[in-house]
């Protein structure tokens, strides 16, 4: 044992949940996983038996109580152990390297996206279970025939970003700037993507996202897409200019005073997912040369198709020429299959046991390419670095989930302007000598890209002490 009464690393551990002692399950999180236990066999026995269309209520209860309500009390068990991300077992742990658990959980969130893609008839036995909340949230039945599968999905998705959330919140109760960014991702996870776009349903208006906008909503330029907009009346048209006003106005201011964390780490679904539920994997983003590679040429290249495929489509429709306007159809339709469900969905969330939580993000994102670029040529925002008290401990490599080398910046003393950044802030916290800060002050040193700290409560990393 150390002196800290923490376990020597044991290279000799076996690949199990709880292999090192370090991480042994307090009581409450033992009950915790009964909890979640309960839910998922609740899910099983609906999804195997049929039991969840005769019985829906009770199964959607047990599976949500199970699930929500376990995963918040194994979240709460955290608070028994010390504030902050703790190395020691990481890399012997069957979840968080590449163990039988962490394929098993990969294996069983990819088989989810591949039916929900494309067999949903495969989860009529467990649609039945959203049922009454579809009823409650946007007045209809949960089925097939009207999407019940996606109102499933998003509920699910809804509590995992919720449930998480809370263990984020005690795992990083130290740090003021991951509880408000925690907040945040869950805010608008539960209210701006969940509860809203049902609420409108219910009230008879279009199933409308305000935080989603062109590239990531790939479509919301088509002409098809305009047209069923402006058909639904005022607040359709309203959402087409609020999503030029996102793009062309929203986007690039924010990002010039905030970087692209503004969006990647506080708004986006996709990043609140990889913020909470796949904490646990964050160090599983390969952060060799080549990786970096072929990030630049594919996320690029895709936010280049599709908007090759948008303006494409948009001289068709305007110049009335047919041909073209099958073309830029059937881009957009490959697009949509290729990268908005296999990439996007399967791989990008499936594979974050194996392959990190920013998959989907570095490699594939339009919006993550548009934000980034911005950031690396026109924000203020950026890491600096301290490189006279680094050690070259390398936990900021290990733990930045976008594959960024960031102790080599470290050591040269040099400021981290990548347009990969997002913003997350974990490279500063599990820094043991304090050597990066997240800045976004006006460069007043004539250096490049030096600039003046921000010492503001939701701008820069300040950590609270320990109570």
């Amino acid at each position: 044992m150390t002196p800290s009464g923490l376990p020597l690393y044991n290279p000799e551990a076996d690949l199990s949940l709880f292999s090192n002692p370090a991480f042994r399950p307090t009581g409450l999180q033992r009950l915790g996983l009964v909890g979640v236990a309960v839910g998922v066999a609740a899910c099983v026995v609906a999804l195997a038996s049929g039991l969840g269309a005769a019985h829906p209520l009770a199964f959607g209860v047990t599976a949500l109580l199970g699930l929500g309500g376990g995963g918040v009390l194994y979240a709460l068990g955290g608070l028994a152990h010390p504030a902050g991300v703790r190395t020691e077992g990481t890399m012997v742990s069957s979840n968080e390297a590449r163990g039988a658990v962490g394929w098993a959980i990969g294996l069983a969130l990819t088989g989810l996206y591949v039916v929900l893609y494309f067999w949903p008839a495969g989860l009529a036995g467990l649609i039945p279970l959203a049922d009454p909340l579809s009823r409650l949230l946007r007045d209809q039945p949960a089925t097939l025939d009207n999407g019940g599968q996606w109102f499933l999905y998003t509920t699910l998705y809804t509590l995992a970003v919720a449930v998480m959330g809370v263990r984020a919140l005690v795992r990083y109760r130290h740090s003021r700037y991951h509880q408000l960014r925690t907040l945040s991702v869950v805010f608008f996870q539960t209210v701006i993507a969940f509860a809203l776009p049902f609420f409108l349903v219910a009230i008879q208006q279009p199933e409308l996202y305000l935080h989603y906008t062109w590239p990531l909503d790939y479509d919301l330029f088509f002409p098809w897409k305009i047209a069923e907009l402006r058909a639904e009346g005022t607040l359709g048209v309203a959402m087409l200019i609020w999503g030029v006003v996102m793009i062309a106005v929203v986007t690039p201011v924010l990002t010039f005073f905030f970087g692209k964390r503004w969006y990647c780490s506080w708004v986006c679904g996709c990043g609140g997912l990889a913020e909470t539920a796949g904490d646990p994997y964050r160090h599983l983003a390969d952060t060799s040369t080549a990786a970096w590679k072929v990030e630049r040429w594919m996320v690029h290249g895709i936010l280049a198709v599709i908007t090759a495929a948008t303006v494409l489509l948009g001289v068709a429709a305007v110049a009335e020429v047919g041909w073209l306007d099958a073309v830029a159809g059937t881009v957009g339709w490959i697009y949509g299959l290729l990268i908005g469900s296999i990439f996007a969905g399967v791989v990008g969330v499936g594979f974050y046991p194996i392959f990190g939580t920013r998959m989907w993000c570095r490699f594939g994102c339009p919006m993550a390419a548009i934000l980034g670029l911005q950031q690396r040529f026109f924000s203020r925002f950026r890491i600096t670095t301290n490189g006279g008290q680094c050690i070259s401990c390398g936990q900021c490599s290990a733990y930045c989930e976008m594959g960024i080398d960031v102790k080599a910046y470290a050591q040269r003393g040099q400021n981290i302007v990548r347009a990969s950044c997002v913003g997350c802030g974990i490279c500063a916290t599990v820094c043991p000598r304090g050597v990066l800060r997240l800045e976004n002050g006006a460069d007043t040193s004539g250096a490049s890209r030096a600039g003046v700290p921000v010492n503001n409560l939701i701008l820069d990393l300040d950590i609270l002490p320990d109570a």
